[in-house]
């Protein structure tokens, strides 16, 4: 089993989204990172955690609006 700590690089790659989101995230929606030395890091299982809670699902109203109502 891989449990490594993962750098910012390895978790904007895994969740497919850019480094500023990453920091974004850890700043302001409490995803799980660590703070060592000037580096972030992360596990990928509590990541995975904060993902399934919804933690990086945003609440503003444009992206409300990319999903239709009605199919």
């Amino acid at each position: 089993m891989d449990n490594r700590w993962l750098s910012v690089d390895e978790v904007s790659e895994y969740l497919g989204v850019s480094k500023d989101t990453i920091y974004a995230w850890v700043t302001g929606k409490g995803m799980p990172g660590y703070k060592v030395g000037r580096f972030w890091k992360f596990k990928r299982d509590d990541v995975d955690a904060w993902v399934r809670e919804g933690g990086a699902a945003s609440s503003s109203d444009a992206d409300q609006k990319e999903k239709p109502d009605h199919e």
